[in-house]
């Protein structure tokens, strides 16, 4: 299925699958989706996250310990697939989970879960040969990481071979939060634009309302995840769903 941006701000949400628990993160990512999110990064748990800040690296951590692995993050994208079939569903992964199922496997998978696409945090475009085949095998979306560092010959391959969409990112570093949108995000998108024909959508630090309107207005999507995964660990136990689903709705205000 295509992802779908055309309702503005385009918005993806960020959950890390199993935390604080696989029932519950169902019950947010439903409520992520009736308050407006178009598209879903489901986060694989991973034991390193080296690419993510302190809050979704202990999200990760808590999913973990709880015995949360990648095929409990495919039973779910299933499970929401069938619930909320109008949502777009990007599996988001370091490969070492991959390589541990192996590639035609999970790619085979992911499809079968319902998934429109993948992220992978360390494939490079330039080594994504295998990978690239066998997600054209099975009609999934590669979504490929864009940094403001890239020179204009590497973004031109990330927008020739990212489907669904492409994620910028607002800023150099890890995953987290941040007081405003870094100038150099409105630079980078303007140099994919010249390659993507697809939409661009920035990550990275957003965590307001007002961070969406600010990229609303030169990508077509913002991509929301520290903010929401905080959100999570400080509410009580069994209000995650509804805390979520007000933030999202005022995202989207």
């Amino acid at each position: 299925m295509p992802i779908d941006f055309s309702s503005k701000p385009g918005l993806v949400v960020y959950l890390t699958a199993g935390d604080p628990s696989l029932d519950a993160t169902y019950d947010i990512a439903l409520a992520a989706i009736d308050n407006g999110a178009q598209v879903l990064e489901l986060g694989v748990p991973f034991s390193d996250p080296l690419a993510d800040g302190p809050v979704i690296q202990r999200a990760s951590e808590r999913a973990v310990a709880r015995g949360v692995r990648l095929s409990d993050v495919l039973t779910l994208a299933n499970k929401i697939r069938a619930a909320r079939p109008q949502a777009g569903i990007i599996l988001f992964s370091y490969l070492n989970p991959v390589v541990r199922m192996g590639l035609p496997e999970f790619c085979k998978a992911a499809k079968e879960a319902g998934a429109d696409g993948v992220l992978l945090t360390d494939m490079i475009v330039e080594e994504a040969g295998e990978y690239l085949a066998e997600m054209a095998k099975n009609d999934l979306a590669p979504v490929f990481l864009a940094a403001p560092t890239s020179p204009d010959e590497r973004l031109k391959a990330i927008a020739e071979h990212s489907k669904g969409f492409v994620y910028a990112i607002s800023r150099v570093g890890i995953t987290g939060t941040q007081a405003q949108i870094a100038s150099d995000a409105e630079s980078l998108v303007a140099r994919l634009k010249q390659f993507a024909k697809i939409p661009v959508a920035v990550g990275f630090g957003i965590s307001t309302a007002e961070h969406v309107r600010s990229v609303s207005e030169f990508a077509d999507a913002a991509i929301v995840g520290s903010a929401i995964v905080k959100l999570i660990e400080d509410s009580k136990a069994g209000e995650e769903a509804i805390n979520v689903g007000k933030f999202v709705k005022s995202l989207r205000s």
